[in-house]
């Protein structure tokens, strides 16, 4: 079985990659005044909701224009192009899937906004036939996947920004200036929470009960994941499931764990341990309702030093909301509320006592709003930026402000956060054979 699973894999990778490539000829080099034109991979909400609203308002003075879509889901598809008619005015063209898209030459850069678990093969396929490319996260999901998105997208040269859209909040900035200064001193800890109380959250039970397999290209939905029957859950609802999703670890975890990776300069935990279930939600989902992840954060060869960040999430009670708090010895800095405070730093009682110095940080305020929680919110300042960023580096062909190099270390935490939980074991990295290890092998996702 495992060496059938593994060709199935290799086969959808080897054959996406095989079809991308032949097309990466097709490429304009674009002149600075040339019109970028946009197709869509996956008509999804998320991109209905959070990522056209910024492109309208942006394409026209930048020379920007939608021109396809691709879906496998003709109700997409038929939604999608009735959408941007609408929207944009244009008739734009549609495709049954992402390689008649890319044969027919019509795009030079891509919103992929498909299932998870498809990400890091529809950035490869997009990067090798000649696209740029704002891929939502999570990344990859598995290591495999990982890997093999890094390498393309570097070897590629195309610009690709990573759905990661805090790297593009002004407050998150601040924020990390304010620490890589030194003003903050040594994290010493970071609480991370992104509680609900939602019981339709990753639910569509209307358009579970209308989808029929002769809708969608159910083949081509699973990708590189191991065959299995068609399942109307599994393709609306994918988020509920492993190995089409993680859940709670790519769809929330991802954004908060990449500013941790971001403000300490650290590409990676040194371990993981999770714990969790489905306590809630007893609706035949495989991936947890309730999950609390520790990591161990610090350099890999010097164990005495580091901190630890602490992830939880519940859909069974939403007190307590979003929070980012991170401590420092001085202070803390609360990313909901954007405040600098000394807050638990060290008073002077305490520092007299054993012949120290008070350390205590000046209060202070971080400039710029808060990050939006609703996931298909078309008025988050920092997804707008996020698409600014990236239009503006497809013109400029700088790196954008969370390049695939982002993406690839949300991944690995990830990825740990998900092995841990579904093993039950102290899960490491081993950066030279960069693997997720479960005790002393490989984690095997599936």
């Amino acid at each position: 079985m495992s060496t059938r699973r593994q060709f199935i894999r290799n086969s959808a990778i080897v054959a996406g990659g095989a079809m991308a490539f032949s097309a990466k000829s097709y490429a304009r080099i674009l002149g600075a005044n040339d019109r970028v034109r946009v197709g869509i991979i996956g008509f999804s909400d998320r991109f209905k909701n959070s990522l056209l609203p910024p492109f309208t308002a942006l394409g026209k003075e930048m020379n920007f224009e939608i021109v396809a879509l691709s879906d496998i889901w003709n109700l997409r598809r038929d939604a999608g192009k009735a959408h941007l008619k609408e929207k944009t005015g244009n008739d734009v063209r549609i495709f049954e899937n992402n390689e008649a898209l890319y044969d027919a030459r019509v795009a030079d850069a891509v919103f992929i906004s498909t299932a998870d678990f498809q990400h890091a093969v529809h950035t490869i396929q997009a990067v090798n036939a000649g696209c740029d490319a704002y891929t939502e996260k999570p990344l990859a999901e598995t290591m495999e996947d990982a890997r093999a998105v890094l390498k393309a997208v570097k070897e590629s040269g195309k610009i690709v920004q990573i759905g990661s859209q805090r790297r593009s909040g002004d407050n998150y900035r601040e924020a990390a200036n304010y620490i890589q200064s030194g003003k903050f001193g040594p994290i010493v800890m970071v609480e991370l929470m992104w509680n609900v109380n939602q019981p339709g959250r990753w639910r569509r039970p209307a358009l579970v009960n209308n989808l029929k397999e002769s809708d969608v290209d159910w083949k081509r939905f699973l990708a590189n994941r191991p065959y299995e029957p068609f399942d109307p859950r599994k393709y609306v609802e994918y988020r509920l499931f492993w190995p089409y999703s993680s859940g709670i670890p790519g769809q929330w975890m991802s954004h908060q764990i990449d500013t941790v990776h971001w403000f300490s300069g650290l590409q990676y935990p040194r371990s993981v341990v999770a714990n969790g279930g489905i306590y809630q939600w007893k609706d035949g989902r495989t991936n947890a309702d309730t999950l609390t992840v520790v990591f161990d954060y610090g350099p890999a060869d010097d164990p005495s030093t580091g901190f630890q960040v602490q992830f939880t999430s519940r859909f069974s009670n939403s007190a307590g909301d979003t929070k980012e708090l991170y401590y420092s010895n001085a202070g803390m800095i609360n990313l909901d509320t954007n405040e600098i405070s000394d807050r638990g730093g060290l008073k002077e009682a305490e520092a007299s006592a054993m012949g120290m110095k008070p350390n205590l940080l000046a209060a202070g305020k971080l400039e710029g709003p808060g990050v939006v929680y609703d996931a298909n919110t078309g008025s988050d300042t920092h997804t707008f930026n996020h698409v600014k960023n990236w239009m503006e580096c497809v013109r400029s062909r700088k790196q954008p402000n969370a390049p695939v190099e982002a993406g690839y270390q949300h991944s690995i935490a990830n990825i740990m956060a998900t092995a841990a939980w579904r093993t039950g074991m102290r899960v490491t990295f081993d950066p030279a054979k960069q693997e997720v290890m479960a005790g002393k092998k490989p984690f095997k996702p599936f």
